[in-house]
């Protein structure tokens, strides 16, 4: 157990006073950046902090964050940390009965709301008994604002050291199979992630003092917590912060962040955008010239402003490999990694010079794993979360005696120790021939046609499995479409096992979005509820006599 673990206010002590006039968070707003010094940033983060002592809540109260990522969500997960309370983040889509539930379930006492565009209806949600107070830029009903508290306040000047053993933070997880779980985090387990990342970034050479972030991925979220809040904090690195999803390729252009996370659906998206403005003949074709590839790999670079880019990393859901390599082309390396929620999303990752197409990678440093007998993928290290909140059933359930957290997701190991996930061991189904089929091989492999947005293949109790796609948006007719979807379906087929090929596509019009439910504010498909939105039909499509059913 490593005594030189660093907790986040000890780095934003340190930068505080060493980069005080140095930009740490920059907030687009409005077509424009506002910047905010360390200094400024101490400044108000003291304030609120003096606040919320003056509170007299009881030691280690919940104190919780609802809205989208902006400068003041980081400013108030500091004064949370710095006042000796918990923070209890929370997606800023859910439902009202949702946020009533998180924050009945935490027994949170204080309520942060800023860029939460469902707050009419969310705050019918909100005991009444829980403070409220809104961030700056934006309004919200019956909040106090932050502004208005901290212009009254005395800045703490305390430096306030929590313990390792302290709770930090309650993260609610998305809730892919039903109510979310709370994931319980101390400051050793929080601390312990950025730091050895940090010390590997550092072996590797690849540390500077120009490193630069983007966040717009939810903040609520493990991933981007850890690796852009914590990875600002102590790299001491500034942090832009994307004002919206549609906005969010021109603030990457802006930033050229050094480090930058997406999710498979955002590489897609991202990729969809170059082919419209690049068909991929014309591509292939100018990447064949010697004298003009470097000059279009460098412009696409640089306009999907990764052109700084040493770290371009996709989780938490699987890329398809051929999107990888469509990537590789253009001279864009992306790494996958892997973690969860209830491990600080620090577990396994692809490095430079270091990186195995189709794995997740080897484990991170003081790291451990291995593989059950059935299948099952066990991680163990410091970052391991205390427990479920108000739950030690499902605690001890995931957790071995001997310290090994029971991901859920079933994979290999192969000889050079690279990690390959196979699956969720929760979404297996059998067919009606009583033989079980992992889904999530099959949509990958299936996914690598780029007419295909979103894909859930099903086939609980049925012949065969189906598969529920949603289409990208293409000026091309449905004959090419069709054709190109049985080519997919041929190729793919052929690598199954019989019980496991896919019958038939199922196209439907509508997109899974959050709003209606279908996918996580982690943009992972909701399988069990859009297997229940659609049951009562799949019986109709097994017996149709197409292979391509437009709905």
């Amino acid at each position: 157990m490593r005594e030189s673990i660093i907790t986040p206010l000890e780095k934003f002590y340190q930068f505080e006073k060493e980069k005080s006039q140095q930009t740490f968070l920059r907030q687009a707003h409005n077509l424009q950046w506002i910047h905010y010094s360390w200094k400024r940033v101490g400044s108000e983060v003291r304030r609120m902090t003096a606040y919320l002592q003056s509170l007299n809540l009881p030691k280690q109260s919940k104190i919780a964050i609802l809205s989208e990522n902006c400068a003041h969500w980081i400013m108030a997960d500091l004064a949370i940390m710095m006042s000796g309370h918990i923070s209890v983040p929370l997606y800023p889509s859910i439902s009202s009965d949702l946020v009533k539930y998180c924050l009945e379930h935490s027994e949170c006492k204080v309520l942060f709301v800023g860029k939460a565009l469902k707050w009419d209806e969310q705050k019918k949600g909100v005991p009444k008994r829980i403070k409220k107070i809104q961030f700056p830029l934006w309004h919200n009903t019956g909040c106090v604002n932050w502004d208005d508290i901290i212009k009254d306040e005395e800045p703490v000047t305390k430096n306030y050291i929590p313990s390792l053993k302290d709770i930090v933070t309650i993260i609610y997880t998305s809730g892919t199979t039903g109510l979310p779980k709370g994931v319980v985090h101390n400051y050793r387990a929080i601390s312990t992630a950025p730091t050895l990342l940090l010390e590997e970034i550092k072996r590797l050479g690849l540390l500077t003092d120009n490193e630069r972030f983007l966040s717009f991925l939810p903040l609520s979220h493990i991933a981007e917590r850890m690796l852009v809040e914590m990875g600002g904090l102590y790299a001491g690195a500034p942090i832009s912060i994307a004002e919206s999803i549609e906005r969010m390729p021109e603030n990457l252009r802006d930033t050229q962040p050094t480090v930058f996370l997406a999710v498979p659906l955002i590489w897609t998206r991202m990729q969809n955008k170059i082919l419209q403005r690049l068909p991929q003949n014309r591509l292939d074709r100018l990447l064949s010239i010697p004298f003009l590839s470097d000059f279009i790999k460098k412009t696409i670079k640089e306009n999907a402003g990764l052109s700084a880019a040493k770290f371009i990393i996709s989780g938490a859901a699987p890329i398809p490999i051929a999107l990888i390599n469509w990537y590789e082309k253009l001279g864009i390396e992306i790494f996958e990694a892997y973690g969860m929620s209830e491990n600080c999303a620090y577990s396994h990752g692809n490095r430079p010079g270091d990186r195995k197409i189709g794995t997740v990678g080897i484990c991170m440093p003081d790291s451990v794993c291995k593989i059950s007998k059935e299948g099952e993928i066990l991680v163990k290290n410091d970052c391991t979360m205390v427990g479920y909140y108000k739950d030690p059933e499902k605690t001890k359930e995931t957790i071995t005696k001997d310290g090994f957290l029971k991901t859920g997701d079933m994979g290999e190991i192969d000889e050079e120790g690279y990690l390959k996930i196979t699956g969720r061991i929760k979404e297996l189904f059998k067919t009606d021939k009583g033989k079980y089929v992992a889904p999530a091989p099959i949509e990958l492999e299936l996914s690598k046609n780029q007419q295909i947005a979103q894909i859930c293949v099903v086939g609980s109790g049925l012949k065969q499995p189906i598969a529920l796609l949603v289409l990208e948006e293409t000026d091309e007719d449905k004959e090419e479409i069709e054709q190109s979807l049985l080519q997919t379906l041929e190729e793919v087929n052929a690598t199954l096992d019989n019980h496991e090929r896919i019958a038939k596509f199922v196209i439907l019009k509508d997109p899974w979005t959050i709003e209606n439910d279908l996918i996580t504010p982690t943009m992972k498909v909701k399988r069990n509820v859009l297997e229940k939105k659609y049951h009562n039909d799949f019986l109709k499509w097994q017996g149709e006599k197409e292979r391509i059913i437009w709905e």
